[in-house]
């Protein structure tokens, strides 16, 4: 697998797109999707552009997952995977490591990344503001998938209950989060009529590590997290379990949605579609880090289904899926 010397950072990715202009708006049907794509087949996400000469089948493939820990970490995880998924295209494949969602999301609208997995909160956006095309997520071996918000304290902090964080500190993750804000926030809001800065004060950490780390050093008070990056944490001796005390736990949510952009070629989708679903786990880099969340495949997914209770609490919330 090459290397790449350098990538353009999310400043740059603006700035070429604006240099390339916005797509001409297409008379066709298209929802919530961006001006620029269409949804003839109503399935909620940005088709395929019909003119082949809209399509792309670059020589290097662009990917990156999503930014929720150390990505030195996951660089050496996704390692084996994309020597695979190199065999299967014929073609090189970068790793990408980003270091926020909104700079992700930006990297795939501009053009500049081709295969990603986007987290729980930001995949609406990613489909509907940069023509992200979802088709796969982790799950155990025997079908079981998804994780769970928790609301995490730690050991003699005085909060034992969700109520108990009123005039007090929670640490969120970033606002395109599902678990690190958009969750909690309708949770808190709907359950318990708490808002931010009336009733407690938010603070932003950026990602789910940082919260996680700074519960366990006593550096906030309480945060909400996604309990699968909890898991591996422990799993690494990152922290210790009882370093955190959890509050509250949600139902379970789809976890981080895998797929590619929208405007590939159909048969260099079809080659990346089966490098995923190909793929043998065992005795991987892959196996090595996910196992830990107990996760060992990937399995088909439609975002349509899969996404609805997201975008449901996206509507509670009040989030736009318009590009800005």
């Amino acid at each position: 697998m090459k290397l790449m010397n350098t990538l353009l950072s999310g400043a740059a990715f603006a700035f070429a797109l604006s240099l390339a202009g916005p797509a001409a708006a297409q008379d066709c049907p298209r929802g919530d999707l961006d001006k620029r794509f269409c949804d003839v087949d109503g399935d909620l996400i940005a088709d395929t552009p019909t003119d082949p000469a809209d399509q792309v089948d670059p020589d290097t493939l662009i990917f990156a997952y999503t930014p929720v820990e150390d990505p030195a970490v996951y660089k050496e995880a996704w390692s084996d995977f994309l020597t695979h998924l190199e065999a299967e295209t014929g073609k090189s494949v970068v790793f990408f490591p980003v270091q926020n969602n909104a700079a992700q999301i930006e990297a795939m609208r501009s053009g500049r990344l081709h295969i990603a997995g986007f987290n729980t909160g930001s995949n609406p956006l990613a489909v509907n503001c940069a023509g992200f095309n979802p088709f796969t997520i982790m799950a155990s071996k025997d079908g079981n998938f998804g994780y769970e918000m928790e609301i995490i304290t730690y050991p003699g902090s005085g909060i034992e209950k969700v109520e108990d964080i009123k005039g007090k500190q929670l640490a969120f993750t970033s606002p395109t989060s599902n678990s690190g804000f958009k969750a909690p926030s309708a949770i808190l809001k709907g359950d318990f009529d708490m808002l931010p800065e009336r009733d407690f004060e938010p603070v932003y950490s950026g990602k789910h590590d940082n919260s996680i780390l700074g519960v366990a050093n006593k550096d906030y008070m309480a945060a909400s997290i996604a309990n699968s990056v909890k898991a591996r944490m422990i799993s690494r001796d990152v922290i210790n379990p009882d370093q955190v005390v959890t509050i509250y736990k949600s139902q379970t949510f789809p976890t981080t949605g895998f797929g590619t952009a929208h405007n590939l070629t159909p048969e260099l989708k079809e080659k990346i579609r089966n490098a995923f679903f190909n793929f043998e786990w065992e005795g991987t880099s892959l196996q090595a880090e996910f196992e830990k969340s107990n996760e060992g495949q990937f399995l088909p997914m439609t975002y349509q289904e899969f996404w609805e209770v997201i975008r449901k609490i996206d509507t509670a919330n009040g989030v736009s899926y318009a590009c800005e």
